[in-house]
Order: C-alpha cells, then structure tokens, then sequence
C-alpha cells in the first residue's frame, strides 16, 4: 500500500496502535499469502477462543450491560461465531479457487482470463458495544478466510470484554496476526486514521461519516454498518396475533438495542388494539419480572435517559403511550426499561426523527400499502425492512418499491443469521457486505489476470503502421458485433 497522504506522525496516534500496525503490515508484506490450511487454522483458532472462554465472555458482556440476558448473549454472540467458523471452514476451499473468465479468442486468440482472490493485508476492525463479540469475530471470520491480519478496536462500553479479549488472545494469535485494544480517552479517531488495507465500521450514521472521513485521508476502503428506522409493515391478509408475537419479540431482543430491530409498525388501520392486547399478553407472559434475568438492561445511564426522555417527549406532544410492562416497577437503578408501544406518533417526536434503539414501538397505520411504503421512502434507506404476509403480490410490492439493506418476510432480524446471504446496509444505513462468499470478497482482492498464449493476434496482425489490413481487420470486427 502506498504511504499516507499525510504523516501520521502529525497525528495523535497512540504508539500501541502504530507499533502493531507496523508489526501487522511487516508481517504481511513478507508472507502475503497464507495457504489454505493456514486460514483453516486461523478460523479454528477463532473458533477454540470462543468456546474455551464462554462462560468468562458472558460474564463480561453481562457486566458491560450491567445485566445482560446469558440466553441473548449465547444465542445471538456465541452460537453465531461457532456457527460461522463451521460454515466458512466448510467452504473456504472453493471462495479461494481462481475463477475463470471469458475472453473473446476472435480478438485474443490463445489467451486466457481469471480472477485471482488474494489477501488485502491489514484490516482494521471498530466495534459497538451491542454485541461486541458477534460484531467483532463476524468481520474476523471473513477477514480470516481471506487471508488478512487484524486489528480490533472495542467500544468504551464494552470495556470487560475488552480486557478479557486483550488477555487471552495472545494465547490463539501472535499480535502480528490479531490484536485487541480498549476504547476510552477517544481514541476512536486515531484508529480510523491508520492507513488500514480496509476498514470496516459498526455504529451510528453520524460516527460512521466521521470514520469515513477519517479513511479517505488514506483512500482506505470502508465497510459501513449504521442501522436505521428499520419498518414492518403487517399486511392485512397476516394474522394480527402471529404478527404482534414475532415482533415483540424482535423488540424486546436485547432490550430493543439491536441494529435491526423493527423500529416501528404499519398497521392496517383499525388492527391497532388487538395488536397491543396480544403484546401485552406475550409480554406478561414472556417476562413476568422485568427485573429478571432474562430482560436486557440499557447498556448506560446516558442511553437510558435519552429513551425516558423520548417518551416524554412523545406524550408531551399527543402520543398515546402503553406499558407493557403492566404494573411492574423496572429497577431504575439497573437500567431496566418497561416496553411502550407508541399510538398516534408524529413526525416531530423523537422516536420519529432518529433510531430508537432501545424498547419503545411506534404504531402507524395506512388505509394502502402504497401509503405505507410511501413513508418508508420519505425517509433514509432502512436496514431492513419486514413485510408480514401471505400474499406473495403485497411481498413484492414492498420489496420491488422499497430498497433496503435486507429483507425478512413474516420474521424479524433472522436474515443476519443467515450465512449464505451477504449482509450489508444501504444509502443511510451504510455500504459493503460481509458474511459468507460476500464476506470474503470484501476482504479479499479479486485480482484480474489476463494471459497471453503463445500465439497473440495484435503481435501478428495488428500492429503499426495500420495500413489496409489492420484498419480492415478493425472494420470486421465492428461489423461482427453491430
């Protein structure tokens, strides 16, 4: 990679951060190319990180939280990760072959065209702190599989975790290979500014410019991951019941602090109050102590109190707001919040302008879908969007005039889980993919390679002067593909 276009010393770089990126980028640079049984070791290592040290990274993740669900984090950070490792080892073999390409032997007799993946080099890694080890062994699965080094930036919110992580992965990975730093102080800035091979970046839209900003500096590529109002839209065809059920749950997941998460419902108009019954009934049912084990709490004080602050705003300004909690008192001092679905909501309340994340529904409602998925483009391109029907034209319409990172029909969040489809926002919710194939191709140069036979029709039969034959031959040609 060439050098930065200005001098990183005129920067306040912290000297951890540019000793390992000196490290990582020596290192590769003199074995650029790992073989295949060297990447299968990597993501197996990955793989024996996790699972020796389970219980020790749920600890952390749930201190971070100050009580986070043992489920949520098994389930949504833990299982993904090993499943991950199983499926790219299952198929790395194939992503590394070369790929052949046509070439048109009229033009370019004898010769041959591939596409060659190699490794970028270096890639760095920013972590948020919603799910700091699903966001930060995702990306290295990929970036394993294609052969790179990494370094991996976690949030100041996930400062346990990132103790732990720091500790242990030396005993997987030299730091030429893979290294871990804490946040804190904001050093956020300085991290996106090194001269990474790639850049990958999970987090708000407003952070994620920042991080962009800061890549361009060094034309560093990005992968943006920002989230966004995420809408379903219940057709009138699906059962209200089923639709409450899926979505209260994708809600309520993590305390609704998922990138995700259904950030508000259209509702046909008139389905609105058997819609919050059947929530109010699941919740109860779901959680019957808030302040369980089992309900997430918000991540910090700060974010706490924006959410208190969104609903007061909501209601100061005519929502109609519902707990589901029913009569039971969230420990405040935990950080546990009570569900709301928000009834009547305007654009100018908060929950409207900016993503929730945290456990707080708006509920609209359109007369047609058309007026419905008219809203939806009035605003950024979501991450996802969730149509729930049964009716494959009220499907496709949504998904035809709406564009979005990802699409779940009649479910909510399950497409990341998917490991055979690329995942990846769009316009206001980021650029690039990563997962699977996808995954390895972002990290990955498909270098193109064009080789000539022994035989080359231009040495032969087009060179200069361009007399009669060549400019004939030119002609031919042209008439050939008119």
């Amino acid at each position: 990679m060439n050098a930065p276009v200005f001098p990183l010393a005129d920067l306040a770089i912290p000297a951890e951060f540019l000793a390992c990126f000196d490290a990582q980028r020596a290192a590769s640079r003199k074995a650029p190319e790992p073989s295949y049984d060297e990447r299968i070791a990597d993501l197996k290592s990955l793989g024996r990180l996790v699972t020796d040290h389970r219980a020790e990274i749920v600890a952390a993740i749930d201190a971070d939280y100050g009580g986070r669900s043992t489920f949520e984090t098994t389930f949504a950070e833990i299982f993904p990760v090993i499943d991950g490792v199983h499926d790219s080892t299952k198929r790395l073999k194939r992503w590394m072959r070369p790929r052949k390409r046509h070439v048109d032997q009229m033009v370019f007799a004898g010769a041959s065209n591939r596409l060659i993946p190699q490794p970028l080099g270096v890639v760095g890694v920013i972590v948020p702190w919603n799910y700091p080890l699903m966001l930060s062994f995702g990306p290295l699965i990929s970036i394993f599989a294609a052969g790179n080094r990494a370094m991996v930036k976690m949030s100041e919110n996930s400062r346990r975790l990132a103790e732990l992580l720091i500790a242990v992965s030396p005993n997987y990975f030299p730091a030429d290979k893979l290294a871990f730093f804490e946040d804190g102080g904001g050093r956020g800035p300085a991290f996106s500014s090194l001269p990474f091979d790639h850049l990958i970046f999970t987090g708000s839209g407003a952070t994620g410019r920042a991080v962009m900003a800061n890549a361009a500096k060094n034309l560093t590529p990005v992968t943006l991951e920002l989230g966004g109002k995420s809408p379903a839209i219940v057709a009138p065809d699906f059962p209200i019941e089923t639709a409450a059920s899926r979505i209260l749950w994708a809600k309520t997941f993590n305390a609704g602090q998922t990138c995700l998460a259904v950030d508000y419902v259209f509702l046909p108009k008139g389905r609105e109050e058997p819609f919050v019954e059947q929530c109010r009934r699941l919740f109860a049912k779901r959680h019957p102590d808030i302040n369980g084990p089992d309900f997430t709490s918000i991540i910090d004080q700060r974010s706490y109190d924006r959410l208190t602050h969104a609903l007061e705003d909501a209601r100061a300004k005519g929502a109609t707001l519902i707990d589901l909690a029913q009569g039971q008192t969230p420990a405040a001092a935990k950080r546990k919040l009570a569900p709301h679905i928000v009834l009547n909501p305007t654009p100018d309340m908060e929950i409207m302008r900016r993503e929730i994340f945290g456990p707080i529904l708006p509920v609209l409602t359109y007369d047609r879908p058309e007026d419905a998925i008219a809203a939806v483009n009035a605003g950024d391109r979501p991450l996802a969007i969730y149509p729930f029907t049964r009716d494959r034209a009220f499907r496709d319409l949504v998904i035809s005039q709406t564009l979005s990172g990802g699409v779940s029909v009649n479910e909510a969040i399950l497409h990341v889980a998917q490991h055979d489809l690329p995942f990846g926002g769009v316009g206001g919710s980021g650029m690039g993919h990563y997962h699977g194939r996808e995954g390895f191709e972002t990290f990955s140069k498909l270098r193109p390679v064009f080789q000539q036979g022994s035989f080359s029709s231009v040495e032969m039969l087009l060179q200069p002067p361009y007399s009669g034959f060549a400019r004939r031959m030119v002609d031919f040609l042209i008439w050939m593909r008119g």
